[in-house]
């Protein structure tokens, strides 16, 4: 959408385009993040068991991916205050 089609929307619609691209924003995060974490915890907890994942790597896994939403609910948290704080 170019400036010109932004400037003609109402109040409302301008809104609804901001909370479009704030979705979609959030999704390619969100996206990135499950990435980022499937690989990291993959490469940490899976060994050379063969094509399958042993009672251990799947423990190490599930806790992996524990900590890594853990970490991340914490910095969001800490981002909050922040913000809130200015």
């Amino acid at each position: 959408m170019d400036a010109s089609a932004l400037a003609s929307l109402t109040p409302e619609q301008k809104q609804a385009v901001m909370a479009q691209a704030q979705q979609q924003a959030n999704q390619q995060i969100m996206t990135a993040m499950v990435e980022s974490m499937t690989v990291s915890c993959f490469d940490k907890c899976a060994g050379t068991s063969g094509d399958r994942l042993d009672s251990k790597e799947q423990g190490c896994l599930a806790n992996c991916q524990d900590r890594f939403l853990d970490v991340r609910k914490a910095v969001q948290e800490s981002l909050e205050r922040r913000q809130s704080a200015m």
